[in-house]
């Protein structure tokens, strides 16, 4: 029988486990208008979500939509501060029940994995295989639709074979149910925002890879939230892979493999490459993709002008480069951002504007 766990409610609805997670949502945050506004009285808001988590009056607040439109265009949902502190907490109390039982090669969202540990990964099974067989093929697949397809019922189901502990699942289900539309008969979809989203979808997806790993025996297996790689040297056997995962995803987690899966041989011979977590991977080096390189020539080419016309500092400018260039590091592009970087030329706001004399005011800033 599977291990669960009954007292997690008390501990997580305390006022230093509230006071943590604070900390953790105003990392980076500090000076921002809703910060400074809560921080005011720190205690009393703690003290108020406290109280109505533990007499269940509770509820999730209005999310706020937006769209972001890099790398694709997705919808956003952030929440107010409250709730967000509630997640973070709930968060430290249920995440060790998972994220020691998740395979190792699952690379989304927790802590010592990550896109760059992904694409290493990736990047060592495509070695193995050729020096293996000579040959390499992968099935590059991703889900339709993922976020808004999560079932919740299903949802709440994996999460109880865990969680025993009524108060918590009280609260985990009335998270899950904010964004349920009035009257459906199955309810579907986890917003992308939410913090809880990210263990929600890697519990969720947790079944694929254990379907993956343990039924269809597939050793180099590399997945990112919903984008992921089986790596091999048999292109029927992958082919047949696709189709045992398709009709697993839908029979089990009522989701479906995206029109641009398929299966193709990756060599650097024919220039064809794993375009995998931000990189095109071959066995030998890795690039970053083309629109990675296209929107930071863009970025830059914005910034350069905002500077100039006092609308950001060269501190926000150091973010946004060094940002890029630790994602970058890990390709062989040397060259490249040198290019990059050095096209772009950074001019302070002419002296006597009214940018320059806030500029002065703020008391001047180093110089790039």
């Amino acid at each position: 029988m599977a291990k669960t766990y009954t007292d997690l409610f008390s501990g997580l609805s305390s006022f230093e486990a509230l006071h943590r997670a604070w900390g953790r949502v105003i990392r980076g945050r500090r000076h921002q208008t809703d910060v400074l506004q809560f921080e005011r009285d720190l205690e009393s808001n703690l003290i108020d979500i406290q109280n109505s988590l533990i007499w269940k009056t509770y509820r999730t607040g209005p999310y706020y939509h937006f769209r972001v439109f890099e790398p694709k265009e997705r919808e956003i949902a952030a929440l107010p501060l409250k709730d967000r502190v509630v997640q973070h907490a709930l968060i430290e109390a249920i995440e060790p029940i998972w994220t020691c039982r998740f395979i190792s090669d699952s690379y989304a969202c927790q802590t010592g994995k990550g896109m760059h540990a992904g694409a290493d990964r990736a990047q060592t099974f495509l070695r193995a295989t050729l020096r293996e067989h000579g040959a390499i093929y992968v099935l590059k697949a991703d889900i339709a639709r993922f976020f808004p397809s999560v079932c919740h019922d299903a949802l709440k189901r994996m999460i109880a074979r865990r969680v025993a502990c009524k108060d918590t699942l009280w609260l985990i289900d009335s998270i899950i149910d904010s964004v349920a539309e009035p009257g459906a008969t199955l309810p579907r979809g986890i917003p992308i925002g939410n913090l809880t989203s990210q263990i929600f979808a890697n519990i969720y997806l947790h079944e694929l890879d254990e379907f993956v790993k343990h039924e269809l025996r597939e050793r180099r297996y590399v997945r990112y939230m919903d984008d992921f790689a089986i790596i091999g040297a048999d292109k029927e056997h992958l082919h047949r892979v696709r189709v045992a995962v398709d009709d697993f995803l839908y029979a089990h987690l009522g989701l479906r493999l995206n029109r641009k899966t398929q299966v193709f041989p990756v060599s650097a011979t024919n220039g064809r490459a794993l375009d995998f977590l931000g990189y095109r991977i071959w066995p030998t080096h890795r690039r970053i993709r083309k629109d990675s390189v296209g929107r930071m020539r863009r970025k830059m080419k914005r910034m350069a002008r905002q500077y100039h016309e006092g609308k950001i500092n060269l501190d926000q400018v150091r973010q946004v480069v060094m940002s890029w260039v630790g994602h970058a590091g890990h390709a062989s592009t040397y060259t490249l951002r040198s290019r990059i970087l050095g096209d772009a030329v950074f001019i302070p706001p002419p002296s006597g504007s009214s940018a320059s004399r806030r500029r002065k005011a703020k008391g001047g800033e180093p110089s790039a």
